[in-house]
């Protein structure tokens, strides 16, 4: 398992590699990226901020949850922090498995679980201010529908 918390670009041929195996029928990834608007407003870029060893913990329960619930063969989840300009990407997760359908209900579910329970704390950044800024799971389901907090 490949699980980081970096400052660094993620690197997504080094998280495929590491998730491939001979037994694997799919492997996907995911890569979370920085858009330019969020809820109506022009987002100019975002900046992470983690508890590192927390969120590397935390990430390595939900890879191992993972695994047993969908039966994957490999899991890499990679988190960047620091400033994020409008592209970049903020979460990398590669996952290999038997066959396609573990492969996607596994990468979707692994998505929103990190959401959820990873200690990364996320800032938004327009022309004229700053929020820090929580995830669709923390929102009433009108606001989350009308306008995804995404990346």
């Amino acid at each position: 398992m490949l699980i980081r918390v970096t400052s660094e670009p993620l690197d997504t041929a080094e998280a495929v590699a590491h998730v491939a195996s001979p037994e694997a029928g799919a492997v996907n990834v995911f890569l979370g990226v920085v858009r330019d608007n969020n809820l109506g407003r022009r987002v100019d870029h975002l900046v992470y901020e983690a508890y590192d060893a927390m969120a590397e913990k935390v990430m390595r329960e939900i890879a191992e949850e993972a695994r047993e619930r969908f039966g994957l063969l490999g899991c890499a989840v990679l988190h960047r922090t620091g400033r994020l300009e409008i592209g970049e990407t903020s979460l990398l997760i590669a996952i290999s498995s038997g066959h396609r359908a573990e492969s996607f209900e596994g990468g979707h579910w692994l998505v929103n679980e990190i959401k959820k329970r990873v200690p990364v704390w996320k800032k938004e950044v327009w022309e004229d201010g700053e929020e820090w800024i929580e995830g669709p799971e923390s929102l009433g389901k009108s606001q989350a529908t009308a306008g995804q907090a995404g990346q």
